[in-house]
């Protein structure tokens, strides 16, 4: 095939529109586009981003930071910045090159892999680390039970969620927010509402507000480890069915139906506090 043969398809997919972006985004990283697929919002405010990597109070309680999603580096940039060592996970192949070209002193501190399937145990060889970022919205819930899954590792959270995820998770029995989440979550961590972030902050703006948290480690948990699967699966039992009062959501665990009259029994699960829980694991417990 002659070479003009193959110049002029060339020359016109240069001077197509797809052809034009893709230029764009290879040599400028602020064309590259949010996907959907990957839940992306990125952060346009460079004062909260200075303000999130600042939440991070602990630093006596480990060395390493890990922060999921850092898309175009809004928030690694200021994370750079501080004394702990460094580590990026990020599931966008596009977003990686663009943190490799642009922040070289990440060096090989980038994991292009999905943060759900990633051993966090072994990033930094079991040694503690604080968890940060402004989390995808499709795996936001996710990522939290992560971090009590390796909570052990984990004695400080700093997150972006969405407004609704983050009240959640931090709600008091009673309100109406409150739920599973609020309560495993609080079993083992502290939780601290930080500031709300509007949707112009973002590029593209997401439908709903967003919100910062930050989640403390407790010195020691409420629950005990050899309870913790039966706190589980309690909590979700009687929460699929939260108006129902307790009595008849835990007849499968209490088989004694006198003590099931019990005036602790007439509650809802939303009446309950953590503490309250892990009281009511203990007495299930014992049948």
């Amino acid at each position: 095939m002659c070479s003009t043969c193959l110049i002029f398809p060339l020359l016109a997919l240069c001077l197509s529109a797809k052809g034009i972006g893709f230029i764009r985004s290879y040599h400028n990283p602020l064309y590259l586009k949010a996907k959907k697929s990957f839940g992306q919002h990125f952060l346009n405010r460079e004062d909260l981003a200075e303000r999130i990597a600042r939440s991070l109070v602990r630093t006596d309680d480990y060395r390493h930071v890990l922060e999921v999603g850092p898309g175009r580096g809004v928030l690694t940039k200021y994370l750079l910045e501080r004394p702990e060592q460094l580590v990026v996970v990020e599931a966008d192949r596009d977003m990686v090159l663009y943190l490799r070209k642009y922040y070289p002193q990440l060096k090989d501190h980038i994991v292009s892999q999905d943060f759900l399937q990633v051993p966090l145990d072994e990033l930094f060889e079991q040694q503690p680390f604080a968890l940060i970022g402004n989390f995808p919205y499709n795996i936001s819930s996710q990522i939290l039970f992560r971090m009590l899954e390796y909570r052990q590792y984990i004695p400080e959270m700093v997150g972006m969620f969405q407004k609704e995820v983050a009240e959640r998770v931090i709600a008091r029995e009673g309100s109406k927010t409150y739920g599973v989440i609020s309560v495993l979550v609080q079993a083992y961590y502290e939780g601290e509402y930080l500031f709300t972030v509007d949707k112009g902050s973002f590029t593209p703006p997401p439908k709903v507000q967003s919100a910062v948290i930050r989640m403390q480690r407790r010195p020691t948990p409420l629950v005990t480890d050899d309870q913790a699967g039966l706190f589980r699966r309690v909590v979700k039992k009687v929460f699929t069915q939260r108006r129902k009062m307790l009595r008849n959501t835990l007849k499968e665990f209490i088989p004694d139906p006198e003590v099931l009259q019990e005036d602790q029994f007439r509650k809802r699960p939303e009446q309950l506090s953590p503490q309250a829980f892990v009281e009511l694991i203990q007495r299930i417990a014992t049948y």
